[in-house]
């Protein structure tokens, strides 16, 4: 994702300075040189470790963050005892690079925290959540003081916290909904802490509304404390918890499309009839197919999200408005849709019609195909952010005017 931290300009100035020594040497390397960059940036490996002891929810939780209902094929099991006895890996469906870890329940597995952290293969995780449904136990604590000896972040998920808001609501006279959860954010930090834990960061979560309570304070800790390069593979695999983590989305992808132009641009320097237009049709079919998944307005996507939110799929998708919505994106859908704008008509036409002017014909060529394909890029991301927008106010019953 952009950010205002200077070393992501400084790498971003020196991919610049790559990429340009590769465009001096041939347009075709410079091409090649920016599709190697964004296929690295697409699978960054991310592996989160999620722990807990039986019955915490942990399986849940993973199942949650993957946009997943625990009933379909590929969901963590879950269950009142212990499913989980070895670490088992589950894929974000649409970023595989996207690892969540379903690890033994901690007890279950009578190790010591060191050993266990070595049975589970604690080198490959970038971080671990420790859950709990109701207090945070010793073996919890002595298993956050041994990530925290061997360098790792940790952070204390107090789950289900929407059952105890329900049993408080039903037990007190005067119930503060606000006040409780303050009240068993404390418990959990002064429990913690006469544990000897320093500082804990604890959030209270409820996965099946991961839009209320402490998840967006636990996504925001998440950004920012990751390495910058895992920032966008943990925000795209994110789901759409607010309207915020779908601008943040939106301002990720828009950080790329200039070095989809630049490929564009490089591939117009071919003096081939066609051969520009069809590789940047596939280019483009291939970024709006990302855009689209990313948003959560695929199918796949948009299914579990009717029946997460119990909305008819129906009522969402006749609040999409754009060209794009509910549609397969295909190569033969983005040719139909160039054609339906007058501008990038005429840009096409005056790139073809340019390439073959004596000297100066390659390079008008190669600025009016970056042209071109940063203002389609744009004005797609435009419109599916836009349906992003009102597909999540129709899920939690909002207006959904942009």
């Amino acid at each position: 994702m952009a950010t205002d931290d200077p070393c992501d300009f400084l790498e971003d100035k020196e991919l610049l300075e790559e990429m340009k020594e590769a465009m001096n040497k041939s347009h075709a390397e410079g091409a090649a040189k920016i599709q190697e960059y964004l296929e690295r940036q697409n699978n960054i490996p991310l592996n989160i470790g999620i722990t807990g002891e039986t019955g915490s929810g942990k399986s849940t939780f993973v199942n949650a963050f993957r946009g997943v209902d625990n009933k379909d094929e590929g969901a963590a099991p879950t269950g009142a005892v212990e499913t989980t006895m070895e670490p088992t890996a589950y894929p974000h469906p649409n970023y595989p690079n996207v690892l969540l870890w379903d690890l033994p329940g901690v007890g279950t597995i009578k190790f010591p925290a060191d050993e266990y952290l070595k049975h589970v293969g604690f080198e490959k995780f970038d971080f671990f959540i420790i859950i709990s449904d109701t207090r945070f136990r010793e073996n919890d604590v002595k298993l956050a003081q041994e990530i925290e000896r061997m360098g790792k972040k940790f952070y204390f998920v107090r789950s289900k916290i929407d059952h105890n808001l329900r049993d408080e609501k039903e037990s007190q006279r005067e119930f503060n909904e606000e006040r409780t959860l303050a009240q068993i954010r404390e418990n959990c930090i002064q429990g913690l802490e006469k544990q000897g834990v320093k500082s804990p960061q604890v959030f209270l979560v409820s996965s099946r509304r991961l839009h209320l309570y402490d998840f967006k304070r636990l996504e925001e800790t998440l950004e920012r404390e990751l390495p910058a390069h895992k920032r966008d593979a943990l925000l795209f695999a994110m789901p759409n918890i607010n309207l915020e983590i779908i601008n943040k989305k939106k301002k990720a992808l828009q950080a790329g499309i200039k070095y989809r132009a630049f490929a564009s641009a490089a591939i117009a320097s071919a003096p081939v009839a066609g051969l520009s237009f069809a590789t940047d049709v596939t280019m483009l079919a291939d970024a709006v197919l990302m855009y689209q998944v990313t948003f959560g307005l695929d199918c796949k996507s948009l299914q579990n999200l009717a029946h997460s939110a119990s909305v008819p799929l129906d009522d969402l998708i006749a609040v999409m408005t754009s060209p794009l919505a509910g549609k397969e994106i295909s190569k033969e859908l983005i040719v139909k849709l160039l054609a339906l704008s007058a501008g990038e008509v005429a840009l096409m036409a005056a790139e073809e019609g340019s390439r073959f002017i004596p000297l100066f014909g390659i390079p008008i060529a190669m600025s009016f195909s970056f042209l071109s394909t940063y203002r389609v890029l744009n004005t797609f991301l435009d419109m599916l952010a836009e349906d992003a927008q009102r597909v999540f106010k129709r899920a939690l019953g909002l207006n959904t005017s942009v």
